[in-house]
């Protein structure tokens, strides 16, 4: 059996105006492509002109102003059909697209999608270090994002929060993931499907624990996608038994659904 980290894999990763899937816009974007190796193939990058102003909070994170993107940006629905035709490619030829945190990437993407009426991509295999990690080492103490896990497995990470940076650094996470534990060594198809359910128990164990003091929590359970309020999606499959059994996890994901999604930390 070859395990996705063997082979030819992807990152991809956003950088955008808010901290909201449902409504934040893409300021940069990068698509990554390795050899089993680790060596790069491929290095797509995108500065968009999200045609909103960048918040200052969020140009102080990745350090992109709105009279920079309006200057040297492309206009967002030409970032948007590039990006699409990348991924819609990879995914075409079951290339497995890491993305850490994954729902909000591919969440912000298939709304840009929708507000430029471009066709975006089923993002199929992705692969999650976020949620992997929690699945792997879910009593450990402290903050999840990726800088967090860059210092906890040795990975140096510079220029964080830009989206070059974040995907070299995604694709390493999950590199060493793989090698540590032998549960995620298994072909990208499998662990993506493994995922989904991961994300779900991640999702409702925490929902459970807020509860406790704050009876109407709810916690967003979709992977890899996050469904707008309008949009119910199809309906919840039922995982293979192999999949439900264990324990839940109960490491907080990276936000709510509904209103409180905005709320979310961004990944990083």
């Amino acid at each position: 059996m070859t395990s996705w980290h063997e082979g030819p894999r992807a990152a991809f990763d956003l950088e955008t105006t808010g901290r909201d899937p449902l409504s934040a816009r893409i300021v940069t974007a990068t698509i990554v492509l390795v050899d089993g190796s680790g060596e790069v193939l491929e290095h797509h990058e995108w500065l968009a002109d999200p045609g909103v102003e960048i918040p200052e909070g969020a140009a102080a994170i990745h350090g992109v102003s709105t009279e920079h993107a309006r200057a040297h940006g492309l206009a967002a629905v030409e970032v948007v059909r590039g990006i699409a035709a990348v991924l819609a490619r990879l995914f075409g030829e079951g290339t497995p697209v890491l993305a850490y945190n994954a729902r909000y990437d591919f969440t912000v993407l298939e709304q840009e999608g929708r507000r430029h009426e471009v066709p975006v991509p089923r993002p199929s295999p992705v692969i999650d270090p976020y949620v992997m990690d929690k699945q792997a080492d879910r009593y450990r103490r402290g903050k999840r994002t990726l800088t967090a896990l860059c210092e906890h497995y040795g990975v140096r990470f510079e220029n964080a929060h830009t989206s070059a940076a974040d995907v070299l650094a995604t694709l390493e996470i999950g590199r060493i993931l793989a090698d540590r534990y032998a549960f995620l060594r298994r072909p990208a198809t499998d662990l993506h499907a493994a995922l989904i359910v991961w994300a779900e128990r991640q999702a409702a164990g925490f929902e459970e624990y807020l509860r406790r003091t704050e009876p109407d929590a709810v916690i967003e359970r979709a992977w890899p996608v996050i469904a707008p309020p309008e949009d119910p999606g199809p309906a919840p499959v039922e995982p293979p038994t192999a999949l439900r059994a264990g324990p839940v996890d109960t490491v907080p994901p990276v936000g709510r659904s509904a209103p409180s999604l905005r709320t979310a930390p961004i990944a990083g």
